[in-house]
């Protein structure tokens, strides 16, 4: 099985709203389908990511966390 591409969005020192803001410009400009793992610190983000993809409907694949970094693996799988 040949892995999927993955777009890595590094937002690292950056609050809210800029992780939201860039993720979804991201996604927004993205082919159906395409995955992406967005990397942050900012804690408000456990909260505003998941509501960002219930809102614009995308798919949260996964959440995890590491030493105060958060891990976002989404799919942009917009609703029909």
């Amino acid at each position: 099985m040949v892995d999927e591409p993955v777009t890595t969005l590094n937002l690292l020192g950056f609050f809210c709203p800029v992780p939201i803001h860039e993720t979804r410009k991201a996604v927004e400009t993205s082919e159906e389908g395409s995955l992406f793992e967005v990397v942050c610190d900012d804690p408000e983000t456990l909260h505003d990511m998941p509501a960002l993809c219930d809102r614009i409907g995308i798919e949260l694949l996964a959440v995890s966390e590491e030493s105060g970094e958060y891990t976002f693996r989404i799919r942009n799988s917009a609703r029909t």
